[in-house]
């Protein structure tokens, strides 16, 4: 494909918010303070992400057996939430702000020429683990959407991606995050009851009070005596 009709496919990102972005772009500029924490954030945030899912997956183990697929699907709709979101990416072939307005205000590196900016990785990332998370737990899933909000944001402020970029992607990882999570719980939650029974059941359900209490007991009684 010719550069030319490349660009005639493309998606006008610049004509469709590109004043907001150069409003948030400018805020940017007049917060420098602020740009190395957000810089910091936006390439290193996602991780808090993976915290959030490990905490999902404890919180799951004192759960029925559908709360604990809701918690392990969390990570399966991240992955299909970004392979769905590379897709649309290569169908509107949107360039990167920093191509189409090169004289904003610019933290983050401008990427190669094919590193499209239509939908926000990021953005979708977060959000399909942040739909999971409110399955598992309301105010873990709260503290997600608080720095899911902040991630998005922080990908306009360094440049990186148009508002409408990050409100579509937000708006697709929360439909393939609540498809997956609610498959999950629907189909995945009577394979999970089964494997609690057998040897996955510590990484599955948490111990009940009079369990441990049995354990330890037995623990005594095995010790030898003098």
């Amino acid at each position: 494909m010719t550069p030319t009709s490349t660009t005639s496919l493309a998606l006008d990102g610049a004509g469709i918010d590109g004043g907001l972005y150069t409003s948030i772009t400018d805020f940017a500029r007049d917060t420098r303070w602020l740009n190395g924490p957000m810089l910091t954030f936006t390439s290193i945030g996602v991780g808090l992400f993976a915290v959030f899912m490990l905490v999902g997956w404890w919180l799951a183990r004192k759960q029925d057996a559908a709360g604990m697929a809701t918690a392990l699907a969390a990570p399966v709709a991240t992955v299909i939430a970004y392979l769905a979101n590379a897709t649309i990416k290569t169908v509107f072939t949107e360039p990167r702000p920093c191509r189409a307005l090169p004289h904003d205000f610019l933290i983050e590196k401008c990427p190669e020429l094919n590193d499209y900016a239509f939908p926000s990785n990021h953005t979708t990332v977060v959000a399909a683990v942040t739909v999971a998370l409110f399955l598992v737990n309301k105010r873990l899933g709260a503290l997600s959407a608080v720095v899911a909000v902040v991630m998005g944001f922080s990908r306009v402020y360094v440049g990186a991606h148009y508002p409408h970029d990050v409100l579509v992607g937000a708006v697709v990882g929360a439909v393939v995050g609540a498809v997956c999570t609610l498959l999950a719980r629907r189909f995945a939650a009577p394979l999970i009851e089964r494997l609690r029974g057998g040897a996955l059941r510590p990484l599955l359900i948490a111990p009940t009070p009079g369990r441990r209490r049995a354990g330890r007991e037995n623990s005594r009684a095995k010790r030898p005596v003098g």
